[in-house]
Formats: C-alpha cells, structure tokens, sequence
C-alpha cells in the first residue's frame, strides 16, 4: 500500500531550491508553476540512485525507454503504439516545436484552443510562425465550430497550417471525449490541417473521464508523451515523439538532426512507465480528494470565485471575474501571499482568471484559500487601483 504522495511536510518543501519554491518571497505559498509537492516514487528513487553510484552518466542509448511506454499505453489505455513510430526527444516543447516546424513553412500560422499553457504561445513565435487563437467555449471545452473557422483563415490563399492540441487541456484539466476528437481529425482531413497533441498529462484523469490518444482518431497526426507531469520529473526532461501510420513530417523530422533527452531523463521515465503504476494510483487518489476539496473550500470562503472542477490533470482554473480585475494574481501575490499563475499570459478567456496548482497536501491548499479569501478582502479595501501590475 502506497502512502499518500501529498504529505511532504511545509518546512521540508520549502528546503527545495526549484523554481515553485524559490521565485517567490518565502513568505508567499506557491501554488504556480506545474511541480507537484511529492517525493519521488520509489522505483525512480532506486534507478536514480544506482545510476550516480555506478557512475552511469554517459549519453542515452540502452535504456529501455520506448518499450516501457509502449507497454504502458496498451496497460493504461489500451492503445497499441508501435514502438517504430516512436522518436526520443529532448523536451515536449522542443518536440512538439519541431514537429509543427515541419508541417509549416516560415510565417505560417499554428491554431492553438486558449486559454491554453502559454509555451504554446511563446517558443512557437520564437521559431517564426504566428498564432491563430480558436478560444474554448465558456464551458472550457473544444469549440468546432470557432477551430473551423480558424482553420479556414490559417490556410486562406494556400498556405501550410497546423494546430498545436492540449490534450488533456491546461489549463482547466478538460479531458477532451472521443467525438470532440473525431472532430478535430474531420476538420483536418477536411482543410489539410495536420494535428499535433501535446499529451503530457494524459495519465491524470480522475474517475469518470478516460483520456483518449488523438492518434487513435486521426492517423495523420503526431502526439507528444512524456512521464514528467505524471511523476514529478520536469529536473530531468525526456519526451517522445509519436508518429501516427500516415503521420505527414513524422518520416521528415526523423531523418533530421535534433537533441535528444537526458540519460537521467529517459532511466527516471523508463522506470515510471515500467514500475510506477501503484505510486501513479495513489498519487491520482490524493489529486482526486484534493479537486474536490478545493471546490468545497472555495464555495465555503470565497464563493464569488468560480472553479471549474477538473476532469484530468492538476491544474485548474479560477475565474474572479471582476473582483480583482483583470490579472487577480498580481493582487493575490501583494494581499494575500499566494501565488498563482496570472490569467491574461494564457490568452484569449485569461483576464479576470487564475491558475491554482493543487498538486499539494490538503493542509496547504486549505491555507490557499485562507490566503484566497484574505487577498480579496484586503485588496478591496485598498482599492484595486493600488494592486501592483
């Protein structure tokens, strides 16, 4: 029986030197960036740990890293991946940027379903496309109809058009169902559209939401995996990039040159997908007490804030509406001590929102709220026009 992963002590988690915990004043709870509060699971602690005492620091190569997805995804999933259509790679940014380079040209624009993770956003213009937005519906779910219109204005006059898909969605944690998926695949059969999933937090659904694999609906698309959200190793990055049978710039970006993951990276993720399953469990069963308890906290301290109760991943959505206008956590950090990660940098649905990580002990996102509830109450009295910005 495996503990709860949410009982790292406060006084232990603020020892951490990581960006959650050292960005802020130590007087600020930190409740941001995507790290979970855990320790390591016990079988990555174990591979770790053998590597530094055999000295096993060289480039990656042997390590088992495909296969142990592979087998993964038919366990949890019942996917069939096949292991020649896989890629290791660096990073999931750097993996998904370099597949959506393929699919377009210079200046050519990536669809994108804000308020999305705003890397979508930032590594994508540094590598020389534009952004074309297709906003979620107020219900944070996929709207056809607004991706359609996107995809007909990315491709006006011919041009080579892609669509970067969150899947499962951060923020807000939508878990995306099968015909939303079959949606996406029909539109882009239909405007030559390519697909490509960034589907890092795909093992985190909680009961009653099963994560679907675009790759499942649309052949012709690529999907990007990694262990790092699901077990807490974003210290040491690894990824994969998965073609699908017809997938268009998969054969392309693998005849290319491109830097590859960690030895460390791919020994931590290998074990998870191998030996991680019973810590996997227990780390979802804390998760799913916690997205509840969040809800029940709010409604009870602070209920003029709306939260949207996630059906997969850690990272939820709190809409403030006007209460602290439109970037609430700059407010939060000044009154309340609390961090969170400011609305606005996640487009288009942004103002007037925050995002709350809960990947925490009960006891520190009790503080949250406390802090939540403090924050509004004292930047109301000060005036919004005194919250720095």
């Amino acid at each position: 029986m495996i503990a709860d992963p949410f009982s790292v002590p406060l006084e232990r988690l603020r020892r951490r030197t990581s960006a959650k915990w050292r960005h802020y004043e130590p007087d600020v709870l930190p409740l941001w960036v995507a790290e979970m509060d855990v320790d390591l699971a016990d079988p990555i602690r174990e591979a770790l740990e053998a590597a530094v005492r055999d000295g096993d620091m060289g480039y990656p190569g042997s390590t088992p890293y495909v296969g142990s997805f592979v087998a993964f995804a038919d366990r949890r999933w019942g996917w069939t991946v096949d292991d020649a259509r896989v890629t290791p790679v660096a990073s999931v940014i750097e993996g998904y940027v370099d597949a959506l380079v393929e699919l377009t040209d210079a200046g050519g624009e990536i669809i994108v379903n804000p308020p999305v993770y705003p890397p979508f956003f930032l590594y994508l213009r540094q590598a020389g496309r534009e952004i074309r937005e297709a906003p979620l519906g107020a219900d944070l779910r996929l709207d056809l109809d607004a991706v359609e219109r996107a995809m007909v204005e990315a491709t006006s006059g011919g041009r080579r058009a892609a669509y970067l898909l969150c899947n499962p969605h951060n923020p807000g944690g939508t878990v995306h169902t099968r015909a939303e998926l079959e949606g996406i695949a029909a539109l882009s059969q239909r405007y030559g559209v390519r697909v490509v999933s960034d589907e890092i937090h795909a093992p985190i659904t909680f009961p009653g939401f099963d994560f679907v694999p675009y790759l499942e609906v649309d052949p012709t698309g690529m999907a990007l995996h990694a262990a790092s959200k699901a077990w807490n190793l974003a210290a040491i990055p690894a990824a994969l990039l998965v073609g699908g049978p017809d997938a268009e710039g998969y054969d392309s970006h693998r005849a290319g040159k491109h830097h590859g993951p960690t030895h460390l990276g791919t020994i931590a993720q290998t074990a998870a997908y191998a030996h991680g399953d019973e810590w996997l469990d227990a780390m979802l069963a804390g998760l799913d007490r916690n997205r509840l308890l969040v809800r029940d906290l709010l409604a009870e301290h602070v209920p003029q804030v709306r939260y949207t109760v996630p059906e997969g991943t850690y990272l939820t959505w709190l809409d403030f509406g006007q209460t602290l206008g439109d970037e609430p956590a700059y407010a939060l950090i000044d009154h309340g001590r609390v961090a969170l990660n400011n609305g606005p940098y996640f487009g288009t649905g942004g103002a007037g929102h925050a995002r709350l990580n809960i990947a925490t002990s009960p006891e520190i996102l009790e503080e949250a709220v406390r802090r939540i509830a403090t924050g509004i109450e004292r930047a109301q009295d000060a005036g919004l026009s005194q919250v720095s910005v």
